[in-house]
């Protein structure tokens, strides 16, 4: 809980200081005018910084999820060799890549074979959950030379859950160095974000 607990300090020290701001500035003239006044206005102020303090350590605090400084999240040697699959051989458009809690590492969820086009891999991508996916892009220059991208996808949906949030942010850096000869980084939280004309001009 060591990321968590900071968080949860900085925030609780952040109102500390807000109201420690505030009752200089306006406290004080009430307390000159009207003790009474001031002291019920100093509950009521408290009584809901407590509230928010009890909101954010609920909501970041999820159960069971405790990460340390790397997220402790290992990466199968499937997942490694799969990508080089794509980046090498060229026998996958996409791979799709998912955290298994049980074995505490990024797995392969599914592929998609060089037919497939962009459609297909955002269709493959849950709505309601998080994922990583590499995405082998082909295009045609100017100069009319074919050239391939590579991009990496870090999906995270508004509607997924906290946990999923949580626990997909805080491994996506280790992940992503596992990943030599990708080109791009995408982070999407809706699929306006990662549409095929961003992957467009990004590539260009």
């Amino acid at each position: 809980m060591i990321i968590f607990d900071n968080f949860y300090t900085t925030s609780r020290n952040i109102l500390f200081c807000a109201s420690n701001r505030f009752h200089f500035s306006k406290i004080n003239w009430f307390m000159k005018r009207n003790s009474e006044i001031s002291s019920f206005f100093i509950i009521i102020f408290s009584f809901h910084c407590s509230r928010i303090l009890k909101w954010i350590k609920s909501h970041v605090a999820v159960s069971g999820f405790q990460p340390n400084a790397s997220s402790g999240m290992g990466v199968a040697d499937h997942s490694k060799n799969i990508f080089l699959e794509l980046k090498r051989k060229k026998v996958h458009r996409y791979v799709i890549f998912k955290i298994d809690e049980k074995k505490n590492e990024v797995v392969v969820e599914t592929t998609g074979g060089p037919a497939k086009n962009y459609d297909d891999f955002t269709a493959a991508l849950p709505e309601n959950d998080c994922r990583y996916a590499v995405y082998d892009f082909d295009f045609v220059t100017s100069e009319n030379c074919q050239k391939s991208k590579i991009f990496f996808i870090a999906w995270s949906p508004e509607t997924s859950r906290i946990r999923s949030k949580m626990l997909y942010a805080t491994s996506k850096d280790r992940f992503r160095r596992e990943l030599d000869g990708v080109h791009y980084e995408i982070q999407a939280t809706d699929p306006t974000e990662m549409d095929l004309e961003v992957i467009k001009d990004r590539a260009h």
